[in-house]
């Protein structure tokens, strides 16, 4: 009995210290922080649109068979392509993007390079020795050798979009990081000085260097550790410049806050939309890749570019099952869709855009 009580007290103990002291897992904002929003309710943030997962005994059940279940597809055999990093020199003059994998993104508009969720990890988990690996080997450059960064954007605060490891290696060479509300609490505890974070609550709007950054709804949730659910906010990001427009989606479920976005900033020349990692069982927070073109539509985009896919597997479709729906709705409903390599940067406001199918 003594020992089995000294193991509870040490299991109990360890858990603490990990909490209060392991860096990865970040800081959770204080009430004092976040309070003021609108979108902050009964001591978290809350959705415009109620949402909610699937967490009945049978879903539960499923969801357990789904993940002992071996299927041969749900990551890829062998080393994914990737083209090398840059592929053309920078600054450049014309607006492009750049696709890392999963939603990872660089965005080079009016002359300013911006990083979107750059997530550059092994393993989207607080403990990258453990958990699903990236798909490729090697990332498509070399971190330290990437350009000076202006800005980095992130969506919310989840190990696939938001990576300790990452921004520690980062945080010298970026100018400024826009986050939503209660994010920057994590860069803080990383060492980023609170003078280069710029945190942001749906419908707010930036003017900076020529650029206009808006912070605009999603339908998701956020939290790193066990105490943090839903403390910070989660979103979708305007970004706008003098000839290009720009929409990324961040995580979300489908809603009619897209077709309130494509209202009031609609419309864009290209959507980053997440099309990847969702089931039925959690549609409210991961959009299905037939809706992926809905939200598209809605938000009024030309060019769309399929994100949240080609990185780590985080749900039970296959691999590829993403980009082959996302590509066949787009066909259907006369969307143009944007299939670049990882790595491969294209030109925003071109006639053309990548469309091999590279994963087949």
């Amino acid at each position: 009995m003594l020992i089995t009580l000294i193991l509870l007290f040490a299991i109990v103990l360890t858990g603490f210290l990990i909490v209060r002291f392991y860096p990865a897992l970040g800081k959770k904002p204080s009430c004092e922080q976040v309070d003021s929003s609108p979108q902050y309710s009964q001591g978290a943030f809350q959705n415009s649109t109620p949402t909610s997962m699937d967490a009945s005994f049978s879903s539960s059940v499923s969801m357990i068979r789904d993940l002992i279940k071996r299927n041969a597809n749900r990551k890829p055999d062998n080393d994914i392509p990737r083209v090398a990093f840059p592929s053309l020199s920078h600054p450049h003059h014309l607006t492009n993007v750049t696709w890392f994998g999963h939603s990872a993104s660089m965005l080079e508009i009016g002359g300013k390079r911006i990083l979107l969720d750059p997530m550059f990890g092994r393993a989207p988990s607080p403990f990258p020795w453990i958990g699903g690996k990236r798909y490729s080997k090697e990332l498509p450059f070399q971190l330290d050798g990437l350009p000076s960064i202006d800005a980095v954007i992130f969506s919310h605060d989840h190990y696939d979009h938001l990576d300790y490891g990452t921004i520690r290696r980062l945080r010298n060479n970026v100018e400024k990081f826009f986050v939503p509300l209660g994010v920057g609490s994590h860069l803080q505890r990383w060492g980023i000085h609170p003078d280069h974070i710029t945190e942001l609550d749906w419908w707010d709007k930036v003017e900076w260097n020529e650029l206009i950054l808006a912070c605009t709804p999603a339908r998701h949730f956020s939290g790193r550790s066990l105490n943090d659910r839903n403390a910070s906010l989660w979103c979708s990001w305007c970004i706008i410049g003098k000839s290009s427009k720009i929409f990324f989606s961040g995580d979300s479920g489908y809603g009619p806050h897209f077709k309130e976005i494509g209202s009031v900033y609609g419309p864009f020349d290209l959507t980053m939309m997440e099309c990847g990692q969702y089931d039925p069982r959690w549609a409210p927070i991961h959009m299905l890749p037939e809706e992926t073109v809905q939200a598209h539509l809605d938000v009024k985009g030309k060019w769309l570019l399929p994100i949240h896919w080609g990185a780590f597997t985080l749900s039970f479709h296959e691999w590829t099952d993403p980009v082959e729906r996302v590509t066949k709705a787009g066909n259907e409903r006369n969307v143009p869709v944007a299939t670049p390599r990882i790595g491969e940067t294209f030109f925003v406001n071109e006639d053309s855009f990548p469309t091999s199918k590279w994963w087949v």
